[in-house]
């Protein structure tokens, strides 16, 4: 210990002697030079920082490194400076490097590489210390939102240096604040960004989060979720019958209501009349049995909670019971019959009821509106115009045929009809071999 401290003394004498000794312009007036050279360093708050001075080509001068108060801190390999949290890396005649363990905010500054040369030469290390911020705060105006309203929420990072950025997140859609940077009495930033959107019910449930970007720290953020409360939505269900409706048949609807806050209950109304009598409201459930044309009409179902109400419609249509029709006896005639049937229903159901406005609303006539079964009438229609058709096609090609076939008379056995034999009938036969230099025929 004796020794370590006679050579440690010795080091600091040698240093102000070699100081004394310079010339006095030398001394005042370094020279920054290529051949020194150095990094800036930028480092977290509380972590470790690495201070290098390189030598391109040393000629056996003394490097040594002075803090920002051109305190020295490094000699060759002494440490003048008594703050142990320096300590030596690495020494040779090409560099010194020093680290320095935690760095706090009064570490910030220049720190200065000199080789003692005639003149000195010097290069600059500056350590920026980054300070991040505290745990971001995330304050919204609102907790509870209504659809269709306007909020606003605030992002607050305290004490950072440098200052932070703050960006917005609704789901994966990035939403632009309005920030704010104050710098405090300490050197430090305060950034507030204020955030305002509109709402609606597809919001409820959706993160809203708050995002702090630093080079201290990655993936800082915070969020915040938003609850929206909105209107009920309301949508009328045919569970019986899936067809058409007919007289004599049971009708079953049901009302599915969804809103927040949950309505507590629904009603059914008629349009313009009573519900009938005898149909049975259980619930969100209607039932209508033994279905006759006066119960003819629009049918609502009405949902509501605090924010309001709604409905959905359903426009019920009857139709006449199917009746037994006696064996058609062709395919044709009965397909006829169907169509033309069928084509009165629906001319008498436009007449009768005039289609609902908004929202639009079920109903139970042939069309948009709700589920059908496939229409016998209109398989009958088609079925028969195809065998028209075809019976058309079967007649016209038997008129065509009919006139393109005939009987074909030649003159080679006119007058064989009287004759007794064969050699006769040829004899008498016009056309016979006695004229055959007067008819001549040529074939080219």
């Amino acid at each position: 210990m004796a020794n370590a401290g006679c050579v440690s003394l010795a080091t600091i004498l040698f240093l102000f002697i070699f100081q004394a000794a310079l010339p006095q312009g030398a001394a005042q007036i370094p020279v920054v030079s290529q051949n020194l050279v150095t990094d800036n360093v930028s480092v977290v708050e509380g972590e470790m920082a690495i201070i290098s001075c390189r030598v391109k080509d040393n000629d056996d001068s003394v490097i040594q490194l002075l803090n920002p108060n051109r305190q020295t801190i490094y000699f060759r390999d002494v440490r003048p400076l008594k703050d142990a949290r320096f300590q030596l890396v690495n020494f040779s005649d090409n560099e010194l490097r020093v680290s320095l363990s935690n760095v706090s905010l009064s570490d910030e500054g220049r720190y200065v590489c000199q080789l003692y040369t005639d003149p000195p030469q010097e290069a600059y290390a500056d350590i920026t210390v980054l300070v991040p911020p505290g745990s971001p705060i995330i304050d919204a105006r609102d907790e509870v939102l209504s659809e269709g309203n306007e909020t606003e929420m605030t992002c607050t990072a305290m004490s950072s240096k440098p200052a932070a950025t703050i960006r917005w997140m609704k789901g994966e859609k990035e939403l632009p604040g309005k920030p704010k940077v104050e710098l405090t009495y300490d050197r430090m930033y305060t950034v507030t960004s204020r955030l305002t959107f509109t709402v609606d019910k597809e919001d409820d449930g959706v993160p809203v989060a708050c995002i702090v970007d630093h080079p201290a720290v990655k993936d800082f953020q915070v969020q915040k979720y938003l609850e929206v409360q909105y209107k009920p939505e309301v949508k009328i269900m045919v569970e019986f019958p899936q067809g058409l409706t007919r007289e004599g048949e049971n009708l079953e609807l049901t009302c599915q209501a969804k809103g927040k806050p949950q309505p507590q209950r629904v009603n059914w109304v008629k349009v313009d009349d009573d519900v009938p009598s005898h149909a049975v409201i259980t619930g969100a459930d209607l039932y209508i049995e033994n279905l006759n044309k006066s119960y003819n009409g629009t049918y609502r179902c009405v949902a509501a909670n605090s924010l309001g109400e709604s409905y959905d419609d359903y426009i019920l249509y009857v139709y006449d019971a199917p009746t037994t029709t006696p064996t058609p006896t062709t395919a044709t005639s009965t397909t006829f019959i169907t169509t033309s049937s069928s084509s009165s229903l629906h001319s008498e159901a436009a007449k009768d009821t005039a289609p609902s406005t908004e929202p639009a609303a079920h109903d139970s006539r042939a069309g948009e509106g709700a589920p059908r079964t496939v229409d016998h009438a209109v398989i009958g229609g088609v079925v028969a115009v195809v065998v028209f058709a075809l019976l058309c096609l079967l007649i016209v090609l038997g008129r065509y045929f009919a006139r393109h076939k005939g009987t074909y008379f030649t003159h080679e056995a006119k007058g064989a009809d009287d004759a007794a034999d064969a050699d006769t009938a040829i004899i008498n036969a016009e056309g016979g071999h006695t004229n055959s230099d007067e008819k001549k025929e040529y074939y080219i």
